[in-house]
Order: structure tokens, then C-alpha cells, then sequence
């Protein structure tokens, strides 16, 4: 049965900040992307890396506007797996590169100025 848990105050957690959450088998990454909060499980569905230990940033998308056409898009909420950089959306859990990829994501919520996640 999911429950809620108390991840930090609010302030403890700014825009672009992570917090790893030791819930379930392999813990639960709670990240606020521009004031919003989502969260990820820390592994990765592509061989089961400590996914929350990648690097947070955006990735590149086709743009047939730009020189050489692509351009960078969805600055901080792109985390990329520490083994072999797949990216995955931290927003949706969805794979930048293959779209019937994804890891669990989980509810997070704010309440009196601390953050929770059900998990």
C-alpha cells in the first residue's frame, strides 16, 4: 500500500535540487523541476543503474529552424543514467529515445511548506 512520507521542507529543495528518498528497493528521487516537484525511481530500465546519481540538464531535439537543426530543449528535466546515458523525462518517466521505455514515477505534493511523496 503506497504511503506518504515526508521528504524535506520546502525551502531544502529548490529549482534544479534532488532529493534521494530511501524508499522501496532502490530508493525514489524527488527533484523540483522550475517549482515543480516530481518524482523518479533511482533505477534505470535499460540494465538497472542508480539512475538519480546521472546528470540533471535537457537534451537535444530536431529543429528544422536551427543551424544544424537541432536545439537544446527541457532544461532541467532530463536526468541521463550514469552507466550508458540513455534520458529519461523526469515530468512523464518517459525515454527521450525510445518512447516505449519509462521508469516508475511517483506523486509528490507540497503541503505547509514540506514536500511529500506517496510511495
Amino acid at each position: 500500500m503506497p504511503e506518504r512520507r515526508l521528504v524535506c521542507a520546502l525551502d531544502e529543495l529548490p529549482p534544479g535540487g534532488m532529493k534521494l528518498v530511501d524508499v522501496g528497493k532502490f530508493g525514489v528521487g524527488v527533484y523540483n523541476v522550475r517549482g515543480e516537484f516530481y518524482a523518479i525511481v533511482n533505477y534505470c530500465s535499460h540494465e538497472g543503474a542508480p539512475l538519480c546519481l546521472g546528470l540533471l540538464g535537457g537534451t537535444n531535439e530536431y529543429d528544422p529552424d536551427e543551424p544544424g537543426g537541432l536545439r537544446r530543449a527541457r532544461d532541467g528535466q532530463i536526468v541521463r543514467c550514469p552507466w550508458h546515458n540513455w534520458e529519461f523525462d523526469i515530468t512523464t518517466g518517459q525515454s527521450v529515445a525510445d518512447p516505449t521505455r519509462r521508469i516508475r514515477t511517483y506523486p509528490v505534493d507540497v503541503s505547509d511548506g514540506e514536500v511529500y511523496l506517496t510511495a
